[in-house]
């Protein structure tokens, strides 16, 4: 299935229902916008453009994506790249995926780019059926195992 594509002033909304797990952080941070039950049921003329692309930041499979646009309706950036250098981050969420926010490449055994993404969730348990990137299959598989733990007052370097 493709990509679908939701425009209004000042951003393009990409929706790749392959990828998406169904987490319901876009509905909990904008439930005017991103409505289930709604048909279409990604409402751009919801919110504004930074509201939207806040919530399209919380989504961990990167089935939802964001193009800003300049007054005239260009692209303002490559989609997936960061304003001002930010690092990459990778979080290992508890019971769940790996989830890298970008710019994220992904790539083929040759070396292709498949994949180009502000963030991507990647499985961890093995059980997906759409590996590299999680699908959820770990809920229904049990899988179970710590993230990344916040430092405690005695972590530090070298403890």
């Amino acid at each position: 299935m493709a990509t679908r594509d939701y425009r209004r002033d000042g951003i393009v909304v990409h929706w790749n229902p392959e990828r998406c797990i169904h987490s319901g952080n876009c509905v909990r941070a904008l439930p005017a916008a991103f409505d289930p039950a709604a048909r279409p049921w990604v409402q751009v003329d919801a919110a504004d453009a930074d509201d939207l692309a806040a919530a399209i930041d919380r989504c961990p499979s990167g089935a939802l994506s964001a193009t800003r646009l300049d007054a005239d309706g260009a692209p303002l950036a490559v989609p997936g790249a960061p304003a001002g250098g930010t690092p990459v981050r990778i979080s290992v969420l508890p019971d769940g995926p790996v989830v890298v926010d970008g710019p994220v490449e992904v790539v083929d055994e040759r070396g292709d780019v498949v994949r180009t993404a502000a963030r991507v969730a990647l499985c961890r348990c093995g059980q997906s059926a759409a590996k590299p990137y999680c699908d959820a299959s770990h809920r229904a598989a049990g899988f179970s195992a710590p993230g990344i733990p916040a430092p405690g007052p005695s972590a530090g370097p070298g403890a």
